[in-house]
């Protein structure tokens, strides 16, 4: 079966063009999948059915997955063997019965001005240590980059003169510009810290760990979870707060979601529109009173 599940990923990296981020999301979904069925003594992908795909279902949810991850898995799973029945490698298609969990959307997690600033100061610009954290979320908060663009950053993605970064999302180049608080932070880090990091002058990645190698979503994630818990902030924080943080407090102070969305590189403003779209109202309202003869 797990060789079915690379063909299937080269297929969606190379016909589909697939992210990576896509593709590391199919991986981990249909190998955790793979090896249920391995558990029950199938690994030949031709003898899955409907009744062991059920079975499978009732595994996730009597082991207590949240029901936006089984959501996940079922869209995985669905992709994976529409795959299959399109290649001609199954006769009958197992998920057909198979229906993802209603998922009910949350607010996202939106950190008020003054946490964020709390947030941004507690890295000790003392230590080189102190000084990439403290470029790191910087830059973070000013462009509202993914975690995972910011740990593959390159050095030539970033135009300190002009102040702002280049992103390459599944072959769609975004431009995002960055303030002053940020390009001061990247100018600290490139003077006093880098080189401290990274040995190898040939090496084009900006932010490394401390062994001077690509640093891991996981190794950021501890990282900031570790400042927000410094700076007292009863909020769980993850980079994706930061990422929302940056396009709210833009929504309101008057930012027009399709620049956000552009900023955030979301494929499609309704994205944008169905998370931001209360605050983008908010501030119609407040602009109305202000500025109507009768507001």
């Amino acid at each position: 079966m797990k060789e079915y599940i690379n063909q299937f990923l080269l297929y969606e990296k190379n016909l589909k063009k697939a992210t990576s981020n896509t593709l590391l999301s199919f991986q981990r979904d249909l190998i955790k999948m793979a090896d249920f069925f391995e558990i029950q003594g199938i690994v030949d992908v031709k003898k899955v059915n409907d009744t062991q795909m059920n079975a499978y279902m009732l595994y996730l949810e009597k082991n207590n997955f949240a029901t936006a991850t089984i959501s996940r898995f079922v869209s995985s799973i669905k992709s994976f063997f529409s795959y299959l029945m399109k290649e001609r490698i199954i006769d009958s298609e197992p998920t057909y019965m198979m229906k993802a969990p209603k998922v009910i959307k949350k607010a996202p997690d939106i950190l008020s001005v003054e946490k964020i600033d709390k947030l941004l100061s507690q890295p000790d610009i003392s230590k080189p240590k102190g000084i990439r954290d403290k470029a790191m979320l910087e830059l973070l908060y000013a462009t509202g980059i993914r975690v995972s663009e910011l740990v593959n950053l390159k050095i030539s993605s970033i135009n300190l003169q002009m102040g702002f970064l280049t992103c390459n999302d599944n072959e769609k180049e975004r431009i995002i510009p960055f303030g002053n608080h940020a390009k001061q932070a990247i100018l600290q880090y490139i003077k006093n810290a880098r080189l401290y990091f990274v040995k190898d002058t040939n090496n084009d990645i900006f932010f490394t760990n401390c062994s001077g190698s690509l640093m891991s979503r996981q190794g950021f994630w501890k990282i900031i979870k570790g400042y927000g818990i410094k700076a007292g902030i009863e909020e769980e924080i993850t980079p994706h707060t930061l990422r929302h943080s940056f396009a709210a407090h833009l929504v309101q102070n008057g930012a027009d979601l399709r620049s956000v969305q552009e900023m955030l590189g979301h494929s499609d403003i309704s994205t944008t529109t169905q998370i931001y779209a209360k605050l983008a109202s908010g501030k119609i309202r407040e602009v109305y009173s202000n500025s109507h003869p009768r507001g």
